[in-house]
C-alpha cells in the first residue's frame, strides 16, 4: 500500500521506511547503553586510583607524616610510607595510580565523545521518522511518543 508517496508495511499502517528509521534508532539505543556501561566502568576506575592515592589526612599533613609527627593514613600509598620507607616503592606505586588514572580519563573522555556523536545520529533520525510518521497522517506529538522499539518490531 503507498501513502503519501511512502511504501506502508503490510497490514502495520506503519510506513517501511519508518520501521527501517525505527531500526536504525533501536540500534542507537542499544549502542548508547553500551557506551553509558562503559562510562560507568571508567568512573568506577577513576574512583578506585584516586582511592588508593588518598592518605586519610589533610593535604598538609604530608609534611608532617615524612618526619614521623602524623600517621599517614590507611591508603596503599600511606601504607606504603609507614611500611618501606622505600621511595622507590612510594613512586612505583604512586606512579601506577597515576596511569590508572590517565588510562581511566582517555577511556572515560572517549566514550563522552562517542555519545555526543551518537546524540547527533539519533536526533537527525529522530526528525527523519517523525516527518515520516507525520506524512502519513500521525501527529507530532504522536509521532514523538512513538516507541521505536515497537516499530521496528524489536523484541527486548
Amino acid at each position: 500500500m503507498i501513502v503519501a508517496g511512502l511504501t506502508m508495511a503490510a497490514g502495520s499502517g506503519v510506513p517501511a521506511g519508518a520501521r527501517e528509521l525505527a531500526a536504525r534508532l533501536s540500534a542507537l539505543f542499544e549502542r548508547d547503553a553500551e557506551i553509558v556501561a562503559r562510562l560507568n566502568d571508567a568512573q568506577q576506575r577513576l574512583c578506585d586510583a584516586n582511592e588508593r592515592l588518598w592518605s586519610g589526612v589533610s593535604p598538609d599533613g604530608w609534611g608532617l607524616m615524612y618526619d614521623g609527627a602524623a600517621p599517614s593514613g590507611t591508603s596503599q600509598i600511606a601504607t606504603l610510607v609507614d611500611d618501606t620507607g622505600s621511595q622507590t616503592v612510594l613512586l612505583g606505586a604512586l606512579q601506577d595510580a597515576h596511569w590508572a588514572i590517565h588510562r581511566a580519563f582517555l577511556v572515560y573522555q572517549f566514550a563522552c565523545e562517542e555519545r555526543r556523536q551518537l546524540a547527533v545520529d539519533v536526533g537527525e533520525l529522530a526528525r527523519q521518522l517523525t516527518e515520516v510518521l507525520c506524512a502519513v497522517g500521525w501527529s507530532a506529538a504522536e509521532a514523538r511518543a512513538a516507541n521505536v522499539h515497537e516499530l521496528a518490531g524489536v523484541v527486548l
